[in-house]
């Protein structure tokens, strides 16, 4: 059992201020330097990374049981290869992994006697549910592209061959739609030589596509194809028909396992710590504000204007800026901001021009929706509103508001985005996929379901998909990666309020 706490959006004075009047940011509150003061009206604090000290909690419980398709008699094939040097430590159902690591909140549950929160370990068990030489095992990648794809599709099929003896292993073509006859997709028979020089292709072997797919359709398909354990790689949209397909296995009695290796560049998966394809799109990105950067330092009055991915959450957008620290303005959609006024974004950005003569300015794709309320709202194949171009509409702003001003400024705006999807792995990326992928078939072949593997207190545990799906990570207005980002770029609050 876990129990989650959730922190209220706003805090009293003396739990936003550091003990003592002297403190050198006392004075910086105001600009942001300490803590911000404009959260977004749609943004909800969802996390238990770090407890704060002092704040009032309601606590409510997620179940963190992990469901099973039956008991595991099978000696693992791994049992015998541990003098060849593939295992020497099983974990077994009781190892846990606490969910927070903060010493007062430990402390609270202790003296309240609640349960830690825990989830389970993952990796390889001494029994497993699975007969190999008889499993059929399928693979399908949804959503869209990211870094590191095709790593884990690399991954599984090595695990699943030569460690586990799986001979029967597919690939479903381009995502959800590959199950469904009408599309005529192949499916691809993946081998240990089928994935062999993968690496170094970006995108996933296996095609993706968006949308939603009937559900019985997809269980029929995997009946007909006497699937044992389907891997589903994607986002919250992946999770959430993933929990549906979990469902209706469920529902006809059926022995299939559904394990999902989550999958986002926004890094926005609730109760995963880090996404793969994240660090790459970092690296990736960092290379797009040095490029602003230099640009804007080569004109009078240069601006350059970059837009990440982010389309609830601004993770990639802090993090790159920290990485590479030549951003004066990071806009994200968890913090509100108002373009004009005295405090608004035009004038700091001006004040900024007039001080340095440039500047550079990183905006997630979420962010600044308000300013599109008006206009009529779009939907994606899969459901999803389609953001409106947060990019091209402060250009415009900015150009404008300069213009009026009779000041010539040169801006520059670059979107890096579908470079940064499609590119290959990096190395801690491919790293990291290999471990997520590899503990993705120790939790098929032993029979679980109905989970997703994650990263959590820099351990690999089992999340289950309910505790997760329809749910999302957001960046801490209050926590340590926001409050980094105001100290390195210095832009304050940047509403009118």
């Amino acid at each position: 059992m876990i129990f989650l706490v959730k922190v209220p959006s706003s805090l009293p004075d003396n739990e936003c201020k550091p003990a003592g009047n002297d403190h050198p940011l006392m004075g910086k509150t105001k600009n942001g330097s300490l803590m911000i003061a404009a959260i977004s009206k749609d943004f909800h604090i969802n996390t238990i990374d770090n407890l704060r000290q002092g704040v009032p909690m309601d606590i409510e419980n997620i179940d963190t049981r992990i469901q099973t398709l039956g008991e595991a008699k099978i000696p693992s094939p791994l049992m015998g290869k541990i003098k060849g040097g593939y295992t020497n430590r099983f974990v077994k159902d009781s190892d846990r992994v606490i969910a927070t690591v903060d010493y007062e909140s430990i402390s609270y549950y202790t003296k309240n006697g609640i349960e830690i929160p825990s989830f389970e370990m993952a990796g390889p068990r001494e029994k497993i549910y699975f007969d190999p030489s008889k499993l059929k095992c399928a693979i399908v990648t949804c959503g869209g592209l990211c870094p590191g794809l095709n790593d884990i599709i690399r991954s599984v099929v090595l695990e699943l061959y030569h460690c586990y003896g799986v001979r029967n292993i597919y690939g479903i073509k381009y995502g959800l739609q590959g199950f469904i006859p009408k599309y005529g997709h192949d499916v691809i028979e993946l081998t240990p030589h089928a994935v062999s020089n993968i690496l170094d292709t970006g995108g996933t072997i296996l095609g993706s596509s968006r949308g939603t797919q009937d559900i019985n359709d997809v269980l029929d398909c995997l009946e007909r194809m006497n699937i044992g354990i389907l891997f589903m790689v994607g986002g919250d949209g992946t999770l959430v028909a993933a929990n549906k397909i979990a469902d209706e296995i469920t529902l006809r009695k059926l022995k299939i396992s559904v394990v999902v290796i989550p999958k986002t560049i926004d890094n926005d998966i609730y109760l995963v710590s880090k996404t793969f394809g994240f660090d790459t799109a970092v690296d990736i990105a960092t290379n797009a504000i040095k490029g602003a950067h230099n640009e804007a330092e080569g004109y009078p009055y240069g601006i350059g204007l970059i837009k990440l991915m982010g389309r609830h959450a601004g993770f990639l957008a802090a993090t790159a800026a920290l990485a590479q620290q030549d951003a004066n303005f990071v806009l994200i959609p968890e913090i509100d901001i108002d373009l004009y006024g005295e405090s608004g974004f035009m004038a700091a950005l001006e004040k900024r021009l007039m001080e340095r003569k440039h500047a550079v300015i990183v905006v997630a794709e979420g962010a600044g929706q308000k300013f599109f309320a008006d206009e009529k709202a779009e939907y994606d194949p899969s459901g999803n509103i389609k953001l409106k171009d947060i990019g091209v509409f402060l250009k415009a702003e900015i150009n404008s508001w300069f213009a009026k001003k009779d000041i010539s400024v040169t801006l520059k705006y670059i979107d890096p985005s579908y470079i940064i999807r499609s590119l290959p792995a990096n190395a801690n990326d491919s790293v990291f996929c290999g471990f997520l992928g590899r503990d993705a078939v120790h939790a098929g072949m032993a029979g679980k379901t109905k989970l997703l593997v994650s990263h959590w207190n820099n351990c690999y545990v089992h999340i289950p998909m309910e505790a997760s799906a329809g749910k999302r990570k957001n960046v801490d207005p209050y926590g340590k990666l926001w409050q980094s980002v105001l100290e390195a770029t210095g832009q304050g609050v940047l509403t009118s309020d």
